[in-house]
């Protein structure tokens, strides 16, 4: 449909969002009254988008300069009216902006929707973290109203469009008459419900949006019935505009709300204000909930760019990219009015803004993980596994970053270590930070590679995501300690002291030992890259480990599996000289020759079942096993 177009058109809602409708209206939400600051949100938007595009084209705004959101309340009709005089929308952005939602949104939406229905007290509050999150806040409307009417016009235009539905599965849309119309912008009138009828009093509407919408920074009025003049209630003077001292937790709390459309309290403030060579406020909160786009391939931040009060843009490269779970807004005093976005990526001054940003954010994180160790684990709980991007990207900051770290460790199972109680907890002789990286914690845990450290003391970083197998090998070292991989090249252990002579590698292979060992290698080939005596298991039989110029177990499978590796690294296999098993296996004669060949090729595949990998033959495995069963059975 087009601008032109005159005739009412019926036209069905996806059919994820009609699912979504009547999940917003019967299961969601309990509390009703964030459909007003939705509303309020989406009309302060497109205030600002006209201010932003009135920079290059002035006429836009006409004789109407000044922006204004009005709520108009009837409550003998029982209807409730948002209308912005901001910069409207044609019939084909109305379709696009209230008929669909981004498909990949909309079932990421529904599929959390469902696991909160699963729950039980959480149900109601989970819904309403959800709604800001997955930007439905229109739909939300359909929760106090039957019908939702609303009518648009695009600012520099003639035509306009009104849009209406019942929520129930289909919409119409079709030209609108001027007379009816705004003379720019966007008027959403609701039909309310009889038991949201409340909405239409006058106090109560005024003392939402004193609580919800304060801040926001478009002069709001109500009228508070037919034919009576328009009240302002809200000045619009932006909160972040104002000292520190005269704004209140819950005015702070509503900003983010607003700013970040989540409905989780912020877990840090971040306030300030940057004087001298680069004039700039930024307002910036760390949320205490995961948004939804967090782990998006474009990775992009969610920090609004304003430049004197004027909405610049939504999307600018303020922080780097592994701060993306940041909100809020940043405004500039130096950069030009009429800077294009293209000259935004490359502009130095709002560089500088974001490196002064980025340090500030950072460093408020490390006083609240020394002022409350509590809260900053909640934030590292929440947003580690993306700080953790920055150890591999951000060279400049990676020293305070591994500071900021938090490790799970052979040494405190279930807690949080730092760095800094890792270095004060090595052992004598240790030369490095040992960590093992997987996929699983309880696999690591279980990792027959630790054995040797346990049975010395030497505390191991357990790293169990993707991104931790690449920033180690960025890394710098620590107190002179270089990371290092226990599933890489040898232990290196022969020098740390044990801490129970009852548990130790054997000191060397004997004889028919290391006959044996030379016999897997023969028999296993060119399948593996070597076959040696391991001084690192002391239960275990065998265990996989890398060579000690390569990748590491986890980044090879990580790379392999991404298509990244050129050619195949064999893992060496190593067996324990001293385990029991083995000892009877090297006593065998020559004519168990082929029961030893067997058990050759079932220490390589127990040693890739214990590494997280099935055999890479699993038939010949199946045929091994049960040639092992029979004869111990015979």
């Amino acid at each position: 449909m087009t601008a032109e177009a005159s005739a009412p058109e019926s036209r069905a809602f996806e059919a994820d969002v009609a699912k979504l409708l009547h999940l917003m209206v019967h299961s969601v939400y309990s509390e009703k009254d964030v459909f007003l600051r939705e509303l309020i949100s989406n009309a302060a938007d497109a205030c600002e988008k006209l201010r932003y595009e009135a920079i290059g084209t002035p006429e836009l705004l006409g004789g109407d300069a000044k922006a204004r959101i009005t709520i108009a309340l009837d409550a003998e009709a029982g209807t409730l009216a948002v209308e912005d005089n901001g910069i409207g929308m044609t019939a084909d952005e109305m379709v696009e902006a209230l008929g669909t939602i981004a498909r990949s949104g909309t079932k990421a939406f529904l599929e959390r929707i469902e696991a909160a229905k699963a729950q039980d007290a959480g149900e109601s509050k989970a819904g309403a973290q959800l709604i800001g999150q997955f930007g439905v806040g229109f739909y939300s409307a359909f929760m106090v109203a039957d019908r939702v009417e609303v009518i648009s016009r695009r600012a520099g235009t003639d035509a306009a469009t009104r849009w209406s539905s019942d929520g129930q599965g289909a919409y119409t849309i079709e030209a609108a008459s001027a007379q009816t119309a705004p003379e720019r912008g966007t008027r959403v009138t609701l039909h309310l419900l009889a038991d949201a009828k409340t909405y239409t009093d006058r106090y109560k509407i005024e003392n939402l949006v004193r609580t919800q919408s304060g801040h926001v920074p478009v002069p709001i009025s109500v009228i508070d019935k037919p034919g009576a003049e328009p009240e302002e209630i809200v000045d619009g003077a932006a909160l972040w505009t104002r000292s520190k001292s005269e704004i209140g937790p819950e005015e702070y709390a509503d900003f983010y709300k607003s700013v970040s459309y989540n409905l989780d309290e912020p877990a840090l403030i971040v306030h300030m204000r940057a004087e001298g060579r680069h004039e700039y406020t930024a307002l910036v909160f760390v949320p205490s909930a995961r948004p939804f786009d967090l782990f998006d391939a474009d990775r992009k931040g969610r920090v609004k760019l304003y430049v004197k009060r004027v909405f610049i843009t939504a999307d600018a490269d303020i922080l780097p990219r592994y701060l993306r779970f940041v909100r809020g807004i940043v405004d500039s005093a130096d950069l030009p009015l009429n800077i294009s976005r293209e000259m935004i990526q490359e502009s130095t001054l709002l560089k500088a803004v974001g490196k002064g940003v980025t340090g500030r954010v950072l460093g408020d994180l490390e006083k609240l993980a020394e002022s409350d160790k509590e809260a900053y684990t909640k934030i590292w709980d929440t947003f580690g596994s993306v700080l953790k991007e920055g150890l591999y990207e951000d060279f400049e900051r990676r020293e305070q970053l591994l500071g900021l770290a938090r490790f799970k460790t052979t040494a405190a199972p279930g807690e949080w270590r730092t760095l800094k109680e890792y270095t004060a907890a090595l052992r004598p002789n240790q030369t490095a930070v040992y960590y093992i990286a997987g996929d699983d914690q309880a696999r690591l845990e279980a990792s027959p590679q630790l054995e040797g450290f346990r049975a010395r003391g030497v505390e191991v970083l357990l790293l169990a995501e993707p991104i931790d197998s690449f920033w180690v090998t960025a890394a710098p070292d620590v107190e002179g300690k270089p990371f290092k991989s226990v599933t890489q090249g040898g232990a290196d252990l022969a020098l740390v002291p044990l801490l129970d002579e009852a548990h130790q590698p054997a000191a060397a292979a004997s004889e028919p030992v290391t006959r044996f060992i030379t016999f897997v290698k023969e028999t296993l080939g060119d399948v593996v890259a070597d076959v040696r005596a391991s001084d690192r298991l002391t239960d275990s039989m065998v265990c996989l480990t890398a060579p000690e110029h390569g990748p590491d177990r986890q980044l090879e499978k990580l790379l392999a599996g991404a298509g990244q590796l050129k050619s195949e690294v064999k893992p060496i296999l190593e067996i324990n000289p001293g385990h029991e098993l083995v000892a009877a296996l090297a006593a065998l004669g020559e004519d168990e020759a082929d029961f030893r060949r067997d058990a050759a090729r079932i220490l390589l595949d127990e040693a890739r079942i214990l590494d997280g990998v099935p055999p890479a033959d699993t038939r010949g495995f199946s045929d091994r096993l049960g040639r092992l069963i029979r004869r111990g059975l015979s």
